[in-house]
Parts: C-alpha cells; structure tokens; sequence
C-alpha cells in the first residue's frame, strides 16, 4: 500500500513530466537543501557546491521524462545524480578533500575554548569519515548529517534495511578503531 506522501509525489513527478514549471519549483525547494548539503560534504567548497547542486536540477529537468516512479523517492534518484556529479568532478580536479564537518553541525556558543575543543573532535571526526568506504560514508552522511531513519536511507540508497543497518554499525565500528588509535 502506497502512502499519502509516495502518492503526492508521484503526482508532482507526473506535473513535473507534463512540463509544469510550478512541479519544477516544488521538487527543488523541496528538495535542494539535502542535495547541496550532500554535495558540500562531499566536495568542501561552497562555490563547487552550489555549481553541482544547480547542475543536478538541470539535469533532473532535460531528463525527468526517463524517470518512472515505482515508489522509491525522487530524492533517490537526485542523490544518484548528485553522487555521480561529485564522482565525475573528483576525476577532473584529482583527490577528494575531508569532508567540512565543522562547517555548521554544531551551533557557536560563543566560548573559544569550548569552540577549539569541538573544531578538533570534528576534524578527528572528518578525518575518520574520510576513512571509511563510500556505501558507508554515504550512509553516516545520510543518518546523522541529514537525520534520515533507517528506512528512508535504504529507500534512497536503494538496498535492504538490513544492509543499512550493517553499514552504520560497521561504519560505526570502523570509526571508533580510528579515533581510538588516534586518541594514543
């Protein structure tokens, strides 16, 4: 049984399909924000950030009449072209960066000792993320930088709850060996 909101969207796709500017707006204020936080977790640089995260709305557009909704997000298949962007992007410009996690994860509360103290545990962090692979990166960014459950990460990275579940427990695991070893 499809839900309320999987129906919703399947209409907007279809507006989307049919040409509608207005289904256009929608899927892109809806859905732009986890996009370029992706993106920018992925890349590090604002300005890269936003040119990917405009070229997956372009492409999104000039392709939806290719996509066929069966009940997997659309934000599924915006991830898949924003994953393949960041993929194409590293080949031309060489090796990934860490990721920015100090950038905007936890609010300034003002202390600058406390300020240091956190923008280390978040370098440790970002280097430790950096670490593991991408399935499980993916799923970390996912879970706990957009605050997806479980669910809709497996819906968006299209595998079984179970393998989600596996991969942040292994990425989980993989982490706490780095930042232990690192802690020496």
């Amino acid at each position: 049984m499809k839900s309320a909101t999987s129906d919703e969207e399947a209409r907007l796709i279809q507006r989307a399909k049919a040409g509608d500017p207005d289904a256009f707006a929608e899927i892109y204020d809806r859905y732009q924000p986890a996009i370029y936080r992706y993106i920018f977790y992925r890349i590090g640089d604002e300005s890269t950030a936003e040119d990917l995260t405009s070229e997956v709305f372009v492409r999104l557009v000039e392709r939806i009449d290719r996509f066929t909704y069966r009940g997997r997000p659309l934000l599924a298949w915006l991830y898949t072209i924003a994953r393949n962007l960041v993929t194409d992007h590293y080949r031309q410009s060489g090796s990934p960066q860490l990721l920015p996690l100090e950038e905007g994860l936890v609010a300034d509360s003002g202390d600058p000792e406390e300020a240091a103290d956190r923008a280390l545990v978040q370098r440790r962090l970002a280097r430790a993320i950096a670490r593991l692979t991408e399935d499980q990166r993916r799923v970390i960014l996912l879970r706990f930088v957009e605050g997806m459950d479980t669910r809709s990460v497996a819906q968006v990275l299209g595998k079984p709850v179970g393998a989600v579940k596996a991969l942040q427990h292994r990425a989980l695991a993989a982490m706490r060996r780095i930042l232990e070893k690192e802690g020496r």
